[in-house]
């Protein structure tokens, strides 16, 4: 499978403390309209342009976007070992990971990843969006902006919080304790119990 990878340093007073890693599989989070109305992959690289408020999280992050996404309803147990792999290898050089994934199979990506990466002490968070982020009216920003945050907020030199995790419309929830419930409106994750 091959990537592409963008680097994107959202403060530009002073050099980041924290390092983010998103990973985009696939899914309308990362899909733009194009001049003749259809849906393609967003070059990650200017993303500063669809979100210019991350440059208030000051976070040094990394993209690797799938060449081919691969839409969700698609993902197999073969995608969820390289993306297990993906953030294995790359455990050590960042602070948190932030996986944007399609919302069909997302809760079973993510209780996937939580049973191969046990004993986190770092966040990775799974979100994806209802609709693109070139949307006016997008859910696609407060998503990922929210899971950046989640996936860098530390509390005594400590992640808030060290597991595998969904955010999705305000509501965070453990990747392995959600399922998709709405395809339509934003509140499609909840949690049976």
């Amino acid at each position: 499978m091959k990537f592409t990878t963008s680097n994107i340093i959202t403060s530009s007073a002073k050099a980041p403390d924290t390092s983010i890693l998103i990973i985009y599989t696939g899914g309308t989070l990362g899909m733009v309209h194009n001049d003749k109305g259809s849906l393609i992959p967003f070059d990650f690289a200017s993303i500063m342009d669809h979100i210019p408020s991350l440059r208030k999280l000051e976070l040094n992050i990394t993209v690797l976007s799938f060449d081919n996404p691969i839409d969700s309803s698609n993902v197999n147990p073969g995608h969820w070992e390289l993306l297990g792999q993906m953030i294995y290898e790359n455990y050590s050089e960042y602070d948190g990971f932030v996986v944007l994934h399609g919302t069909d199979t997302m809760a079973f990506t993510a209780s996937a990843i939580s049973f191969m990466l046990e004993n986190l002490s770092k966040p990775v968070i799974f979100t994806g969006a209802q609709l693109p982020i070139s949307a006016p009216r997008s859910d696609a920003r407060e998503n990922l902006i929210t899971s950046l945050e989640i996936a860098s907020t530390k509390i005594n030199g400590k992640p808030m919080v060290p597991e595998v995790a969904i955010y999705f419309d305000s509501v965070l929830l453990r990747g392995n304790r959600s399922k998709k419930v709405e395809s339509v409106h934003f509140d499609a994750f909840e949690s049976e119990n």
